[in-house]
């Protein structure tokens, strides 16, 4: 397992992690004040191509950072799933973006350097915050009136890799490319536009852009851990939950959890088609086997309390997508013990379990045989809890999730 990145609350506890936080976000306001970012003259600057530090330093920080992070991935040293990215909602996003970038030029300020400017004292720093706090104000009571909207077009987490559908490397080297291009350019605008002597920038920055592109082509070089490379590495651990068989929920706990408001269960149906249309549980989604690690990022953007609950007809194939999903660092996630076939040899009536049997049924197959495709249709894909006293060991344990659960910028 990628000892990156930390869990600081259950390295420091909650409230002190708090303080690892401060420094971090006075550390990087500090730096956006040193930088002169809380001035709004230079900010505004690079609407007009006159002074293109924003540009600069954004897109050198974005860089630096989509180095650094797909380095360490590679290494082995991060995990690329527990990094937050924010989910994509396409045409909000747009409209969005627009309206902040015309509230950029004219208040000279985005959210978080308005923050630096309010800091130092600026009055201009000072009136834009109070803007922000107007605005939200207004979002918060009107956002009803536009919600669909508001929740339209939801991508989930779309990266530039989805976007191309290509690996982690041709994209850093193309993105860093870009940057370098697009840094010459604002030079360029200065010198001619904003009439700048190009000299004061000094000469390491040459070496600074040679530097940034050789660690780009070591990330495409080095790629990025497949799923079986992750699961190498927790084997050892993981394999002696399921010999010890931690992993396997029986039915009743599972019917208990789905009786919990404080618990949300994703019961996970892996199988295939044909069988999952045969008979399947309520509610049960259904993703083959083959499929699963596709819903990665949509399974880690899901609260804390959520218990993903994998099931195929015996055991096999949904121990098999455990290990996937865990390799991948998705929380919480379990197994129906004894699968399908054990959910409906206890919540059928007897007359059914004798004499639907299909005898000698091959392994993760389903040992029986319906009069038809039922789908959730059939008492037993949806037991009434209070009919049943099942004895159990309780088994589910929430743990906590190891990466933030939201962030961005502003």
């Amino acid at each position: 397992m990628a000892p990156f990145p930390l869990n600081l609350t259950e390295l420091l506890g909650h409230w002190p992690s708090y303080i690892v936080y401060l420094v971090i976000g006075f550390a990087f306001g500090y730096v956006l004040e040193i930088a002169g970012f809380g001035n709004s003259s230079k900010l505004a600057a690079q609407f007009y191509f006159k002074e293109m530090t924003v540009l600069k330093v954004m897109f050198g920080a974005i860089i630096v950072a989509m180095v650094l992070i797909f380095g360490a991935t590679g290494l082995g040293l991060l995990d690329y799933n527990l990094i937050y990215v924010n989910p994509t909602y396409l045409w909000p996003g747009i409209i969005g973006g627009l309206i902040m970038g015309f509230g950029f030029i004219i208040g000279g300020f985005c959210p978080g350097t308005s923050l630096v400017s309010a800091a130092t004292a600026k009055l201009d720093g000072i009136m834009f915050v109070l803007g922000v706090f107007l605005g939200i104000f207004l979002f918060g009571e009107t956002v009803g009136l536009y919600e669909d909207f508001w929740y339209s077009s939801y991508m989930g987490r779309f990266t530039l890799m989805d976007l191309f559908n290509t690996g982690v490397g041709p994209i850093v080297v193309v993105v860093v490319i870009a940057a370098i291009l697009a840094f010459l350019g604002a030079e360029m605008a200065e010198k001619y536009i904003g009439k700048m002597p190009l000299a004061q920038f000094g000469r390491w920055r040459y070496s600074a852009a040679a530097g940034i592109i050789v660690l780009a082509f070591v990330v495409l070089f080095i790629g990025q851990p497949t799923n079986a490379d992750k699961w190498a590495r927790m084997a050892d651990e993981q394999e002696t939950r399921i010999e010890n068989r931690e992993i396997y929920i029986h039915p009743g706990e599972i019917l208990h959890l789905m009786e919990d408001p404080k618990i949300t269960v994703k019961m996970i149906d892996v199988r295939s088609e044909t069988d999952y249309n045969i008979f399947h549980v309520l509610d049960a989604k259904h993703i083959p086997a083959d499929q699963i690690q596709s819903y990665v990022g949509e399974f880690n953007l899901e609260p804390a309390n959520t218990v993903f609950m994998l099931m195929s007809n015996d055991e096999e194939t949904a121990t098999e997508a455990w290990r996937t999903l865990i390799a991948e660092s998705v929380p919480n996630v379990y197994v129906l013990e004894g699968g399908v076939n054990n959910w409906v040899s206890i919540f059928s009536d007897k007359e059914f379990v004798t004499s639907a049997q299909v005898p000698d049924h091959a392994a993760d197959t389903l040992a029986f045989a319906f009069p038809s495709a039922l789908g959730s249709r059939s008492p037993a894909a949806d037991p009434n809890p209070d009919v049943y006293e099942l004895e159990y060991e309780s088994k589910v344990v929430l743990e906590l999730k190891r990466g933030p659960a939201s962030g961005g910028c502003g």
